[in-house]
């Protein structure tokens, strides 16, 4: 049986992705959920995920094979992740996140008017919380208990993270995807070119919180096939 290994995003925390862990563990899925939270604070960003996602795999004593899921901001990483571990990684999903962009950083992958309004935003060299990116609060769709927790968790990450050049490393196993929202729709179709299995819940970016059933079944539907 295969683990399968959940990243929130590093602009959340992992309370983001436990509905959606608890619902997999409750469907019999061997599953683990990675905090990454206090890896982002500092500079350089990358570096200091990798390797805390390795020390809490080597921690946690879990046994390949494993199935590595990235939501958002840590799907582009799951390779990099991959590379780090001495596992067996039988795949990568993607879930609602860009693919990898190897060499390149985040501000030169998105629309160069989001990279103004974010760096306009900055205050002493760091990010707001995500939830105050946007002109209408994400975090209304979560419920309230779960929204307050998520909102605690978010850390303020230094811009150097999306200045800095996220890792090259190259990755030539099973990959799939799982898309929750229309914002990563060409992610997905870039995944079925490449022949990807791809799952579409309709719904939203935060979708693991709010609909964990649904999400788990897509992202084992995905898994089954890689």
């Amino acid at each position: 049986m295969v683990t399968v290994v959940l990243m929130h995003s590093p602009f959340l925390g992992p309370s983001s992705m436990r509905p959606l862990a608890d619902e997999l563990a409750s469907d019999g899925v061997a599953v683990l959920l990675v905090d990454l939270q206090m890896t982002v604070n500092e500079a350089p960003v990358h570096q200091r995920l990798i390797g805390a996602f390795a020390d809490a795999l080597d921690d946690s004593g879990v046994a390949g094979p494993l199935v590595l899921v990235g939501h958002s901001g840590a799907g582009p990483l799951l390779p990099a992740f991959a590379d780090a571990l001495e596992l067996d990684v039988a795949g990568l999903v993607f879930l609602d996140s860009d693919l990898p962009t190897p060499g390149r950083a985040w501000r030169e992958t998105v629309d160069p008017a989001l990279v103004r309004q974010v760096k306009a935003s900055v205050r002493d060299g760091r990010l707001p919380r995500w939830d105050r990116w946007f002109p209408e609060d994400p975090l209304r769709l979560v419920p309230a208990g779960l929204r307050e927790e998520m909102r605690d968790e978010a850390p303020e990450v230094p811009w150097e993270f999306l200045k800095e050049q996220r890792p090259v490393v190259e990755w030539s196993g099973a990959c799939g995807y799982v898309l929750l929202s229309s914002a990563y729709e060409e992610a997905a179709a870039q995944a079925e070119a490449l022949g990807w299995p791809v799952e579409r819940v309709e719904s939203h970016h935060l979708a693991a919180a709010t609909s964990p059933s649904t999400v788990a079944a897509a992202l084992k539907a995905v898994v089954s096939r890689l």
